[in-house]
């Protein structure tokens, strides 16, 4: 397997850099290589990085083989910019593609960003455990309660770059009251996008983690989904749940079926972990696979998007009843670990599979 990686300097690194800055050619000619979709023959694997020398400086980093292309942001919460599938010589989003990327970008312009120490929304910015209340501050302009964590509001650094992908880590020793460091790594292997989150608990004391992921995937007028669970949370009009009921027949996904067209923004429980998206006038599908029991489904109407977020923890789990752990979160001593992995698979789907009809379209 080969491997092409290309860091750029930026014009303020350090010419004590053990790395020789490059010329505006050199510059001119990376930048070029990564707007053409760098790919190599067969099933391998190529990084190209666009930044500084200094690997933690990088502003993009491009994974692509023969299947796919991945862009990533450190600087955007780590988050991804764009994930698509190459078809007869054309890139093909997979996830809605963030249309500006700056340091101004809104994280929920990304195509998918990580959720860390937790997903969701936590009711009334605190919770108890261990005896204790624990106040977690809001986090996002806009929003009266603390939601998803601080990986994806944060610029997370490139510790390594290689044959198999990227990983990214964030240093949140300092963080009150969730002090952790993290990593996010990104793989492409074949037609799957594997992403996998590593959490470390740096603080003194036992709190609630929990991990998950936020894409945005492409929607059009027959957009199906598969994702079989035997409940959820129904969400109230500040969006925390207020009853966990069986899934009703309107939001039953046990075979694939279109989207509804009204707007979901629940937690579906015992979720076997397998979930497939089918664009069938693309003739393309996604298998989405995690280690985890819940998922996040948000359709917005009129939106050319929606998300199917895999997450080991329901909206607000830290305040249902039986407490954090009893809802998928883990509770972590000071130096214990927690890791996730969630996997993104695409296939050219035929028309044959398509065979059968689907049913009409829900409200």
């Amino acid at each position: 397997m080969t491997v092409a990686n290309t860091a750029v300097p930026s014009s303020s690194a350090s010419s004590a850099s053990s790395t020789p800055s490059a010329s505006p050619t050199q510059t001119r000619r990376a930048r070029l290589q990564a707007a053409t979709h760098p790919v190599l023959a067969g099933p391998s694997t190529s990084a190209v990085a666009i930044g500084a020398s200094n690997a933690g400086e990088i502003d993009n980093v491009t994974l692509a083989n023969a299947y796919l292309r991945v862009d990533v942001a450190p600087h955007l919460g780590g988050g991804v910019t764009r994930f698509d599938w190459r078809s007869e010589g054309n890139l093909v989003p997979v996830f809605r593609r963030c249309r500006h990327v700056s340091p101004q970008t809104d994280a929920n312009e990304l195509a998918c960003y990580s959720m860390l120490p937790y997903s969701n929304r936590i009711g009334g910015g605190r919770f108890s455990v261990g005896g204790r209340t624990v106040d977690v501050p809001c986090n996002r302009t806009g929003e009266s309660l603390p939601i998803h964590g601080d990986g994806w509001l944060a610029s997370w650094h490139v510790a390594d770059m290689g044959q198999e992908g990227v990983r990214l880590t964030l240093d949140r020793s300092d963080g009150k009251p969730y002090a952790y460091r993290a990593a996010q790594s990104y793989t492409l292997d074949g037609p799957t996008l594997v992403i996998t989150l590593d959490i470390e608990n740096v603080g003194r004391d036992t709190l609630p983690f929990g991990l998950g992921v936020h894409p945005f995937l492409v929607r059009d007028d027959d957009t199906q989904l598969s994702a079989a669970a035997a409940g959820l949370w129904l969400s109230g009009d500040d969006w925390l749940p207020v009853r966990q009921v069986p899934v009703p027949p309107a939001w039953q996904f046990g075979v694939a079926y279109p989207l509804p067209r009204t707007m979901v923004n629940h937690a579906f429980t015992d979720w076997s972990g397998h979930a497939t998206v089918v664009w069938p006038k693309r003739r393309l599908s996604l298998t989405v696979s995690s280690s985890t029991d819940y998922y996040v489904l948000y359709t917005p109407p009129g939106e050319d998007f929606f998300c199917f977020e895999p997450v080991d923890h329901p909206i607000n789990a830290m305040n249902l009843p039986g407490g954090a752990a009893e809802h998928g979160m883990t509770l972590l001593a000071r130096g214990e670990r927690l890791s996730r992995t969630f996997r993104f698979a695409v296939e050219h789907v035929g028309l044959r599979a398509f065979a059968g009809g689907r049913g009409a379209r829900r409200q």
